[in-house]
């Protein structure tokens, strides 16, 4: 039997699937979190160097791992919808990114929090910092031009364009603490290496990175709901949903 590989590109099909896996995410997301955040703070040994403020961990570095994915996975969205000319792609890259902005601040607070308290420091304007904090303008950058521009098409293109060119400041951060001396030190968890961390931090900081991960679908998921709903408002579909609703 053949697939229709296209069958959910249409926002008027997408959108009841959407709907139905918004909760499911959202209840994995709240799960996870409790969780997480069992581990992290009550199951989790204290750290033999930083003591009790190395925690913060749980909380910035998953958010740090967000703002990197969301970009690419934004960037992959909106450079489908440039290729393809799909309005739901464009429509899924301008979801992720307020979620992504999101995660990029929290990084970037939480670490200067933790900068503070572990190198007597709020900021450094080292290669982490200040490509972590492009990232953030990037995420704005983004959202502000896409808005900007009355002729949806045009802004689609537009953004599609400064994400794609965006994508290159990602590796620049994860790479940054090999590529320069900076105030961070190296990635504790390696796809090669066996992680320096005690199985129950990592498992935490995992759990947590995972939470954030469901939320960030749950999130898009509603928003993107939102954003079909204003850009097809003149279409049939849209006017069966809202008479539904009423």
């Amino acid at each position: 039997m053949a697939i229709n590989l296209f069958k959910f590109s249409s926002p008027a099909t997408f959108y009841p699937v959407a709907g139905k896996l918004i909760p499911v995410f959202y209840g994995l997301a709240a799960i996870l979190t409790v969780i997480g955040l069992y581990l992290s703070f009550f199951v989790a040994p204290t750290d033999a160097t930083q003591g009790e403020v190395y925690r913060i961990i749980f909380i910035h570095v998953p958010a740090a791992w967000m703002s990197m994915f969301i970009y690419l996975v934004m960037a992959g969205w909106a450079g489908l919808g440039l290729i393809l000319n799909t309005r739901l792609s464009s429509m899924m890259a301008q979801a992720l990114a307020p979620t992504g902005a999101m995660f990029t601040f929290v990084a970037l607070v939480t670490g200067a929090f933790w900068g503070k308290l572990a190198w007597g420091t709020w900021w450094d304007w080292d290669a982490r910092m200040t490509s972590e904090l492009i990232l953030l303008f990037l995420y704005i950058g983004y959202m502000s031009l896409t808005a900007a521009i009355d002729d949806v098409r045009r802004a689609d293109k537009a953004g599609a364009i400064l994400a794609l060119v965006g994508a290159v400041n990602v590796p620049i951060i994860y790479f940054s603490v090999k590529w320069w001396n900076t105030l961070h030190q190296g990635a504790s968890v390696s796809l090669i290496r066996a992680p320096s961390m005690a199985k129950t931090m990592l498992l935490g900081m995992l759990v947590m990175a995972l939470a954030a991960w469901m939320y960030s679908i749950a999130v898009a998921l509603s928003r993107a709901r939102l954003i079909m709903l204003e850009r097809e408002k003149n279409s049939a579909w849209v006017q069966d949903v809202l008479e539904k609703k009423s």
